[in-house]
């Protein structure tokens, strides 16, 4: 019996050396999910590339309607409108058609 709790507190002891070393800066945002905590980083600003309005804007053909003026505002967080949705007849923007 003893050989295995021998070989049971070596695996404990292994284990707790594998764990990573905590860091004393590291900054968790969220600790309290109803408030932002004033030194979270922010984003000030974004400006998309002309490559990022050529992709969401695959399928569409000037002149773009005024709709379509949001993507002057879309931030950095997802939208499906620059992403390929489904295929087959629902591709309407043409975004599986192959080369």
């Amino acid at each position: 019996m003893s050989g295995f709790i021998n070989g049971f507190l070596v695996a404990v002891a292994m284990t707790a050396s594998l764990s990573p070393a905590v860091a004393d800066d590291v900054f968790v945002a969220g600790v309290k999910p109803d408030e932002r905590p004033s030194e979270a980083p922010r984003i000030t600003e974004l400006v998309h590339q002309r490559d990022w309005y050529v992709k969401a804007l695959t399928g569409v053909a000037p002149p773009y309607p005024r709709s379509l003026f949001f993507l002057d505002a879309q931030g950095g967080w997802y939208t499906p409108f620059d992403r390929p949705g489904m295929p087959g007849p629902y591709d309407i923007r043409g975004w599986h058609k192959s080369s």
